[in-house]
């Protein structure tokens, strides 16, 4: 990866068959959510900027929108950023998110999936489609396209069955 790619976040961190680190953070409910209690089913996972901004808001309306064409995939979809339970709350009332959406205060999940962030500041926004085994099966990165991060996962859901 050249200095540009690096400064812009691209790349995906972890990547295609690699397996997906277990985690354990707390959901808007205050409900912890591991990803080894979810092995048996595909699991969509999105890293995110920040609860209620433009892109973040579009990226979890998307998600909201065609909800039901993951849950007909038979796909669990979580939302990961940094934002606190209460701030996530507020986010999925606000919008009717019909999904998870998970607190990582310090980073450790983002950090451990080796998600790029942006001009080295923003946090970056990657999607991983996990398979029932816990292998990513496929990441996209794209700050600039929260909508494709959509498209991406549901292609690659209708392959895996």
């Amino acid at each position: 990866m050249g200095l540009l790619d690096s400064l812009l976040g691209s790349g995906t961190g972890l990547a295609a068959g690699a397996p997906a680190p277990d985690f354990s953070l707390e959901d808007q409910n205050g409900k912890r959510v591991s990803l080894a209690g979810l092995r048996g089913r595909n699991v969509v996972v999105y890293f995110y900027p920040k609860d209620d901004t433009p892109g973040c808001t579009r990226e979890a309306c998307s998600f909201r929108d065609q909800y039901t064409d993951f849950t007909d995939a038979g796909a669990e979809v979580y939302g990961i950023s940094s934002d606190s339970p209460a701030s996530h709350r507020a986010f999925a009332a606000k919008y009717e998110l019909p999904f998870t959406l998970l607190s990582d205060p310090d980073g450790k999940v983002r950090e451990a999936f080796g998600v790029p962030a942006t001009l080295g500041l923003l946090p970056g926004r990657v999607t991983y489609v996990i398979d029932k085994q816990g292998v990513i099966r496929h990441a996209f990165n794209s700050q600039l396209s929260p909508a494709r991060h959509v498209a991406e996962a549901l292609q690659v859901l209708g392959r895996l069955g």
